[in-house]
């Protein structure tokens, strides 16, 4: 079984035991992490597609630890004017562990009873012809 889940604006396609790295987490390392907004699932017979999310789906994963990834350098240079910049950049990552890929039954929330309140009855509207007629007197 597999899922595609949205893990910090990026979709991850995900099955129970892999190991991904996603963008910095706010997490401590060995702590439980519940992603749930699931987009697809497919359990080999049955494809769920949400509209966007799927209700009732989560995938649970575990914070192995904090990283930052190799560094990628962004090299600038316009050609006969000497112009050359040379940066670098390395990215947070978090490596999750992922545990399982639930389905849980949507929570049903009791709706409170309202009583029933007696209509008001509105005021009769004028004819147009009685208002025309006060009008000219």
């Amino acid at each position: 079984m597999f899922a595609i889940v949205n893990i910090s604006g990026k979709q991850y396609r995900v099955t129970k035991g892999d190991q991904v790295k996603v963008p910095s987490l706010n997490t401590e390392a060995g702590k439980k992490i519940n992603f749930d907004q699931v987009l697809l699932t497919d359990d080999g017979k049955i494809v769920k597609v949400g509209n966007p999310l799927i209700k009732g789906i989560s995938v649970l994963g575990t914070v192995i630890n904090h990283g930052r990834d190799r560094k990628i350098v962004i090299f600038k240079k316009k050609r006969r004017k000497g112009y050359r910049r040379k940066n670098g950049h390395r990215q947070g990552y978090t490596l999750v562990q992922i545990d399982a890929i639930s389905a849980s039954a949507p929570k049903k929330k009791a709706a409170p009873k309202k009583k029933a309140t007696p209509k008001k009855k509105a005021a009769p509207k004028k004819k147009m012809e009685e208002s025309k007629k006060k009008d000219k007197s």
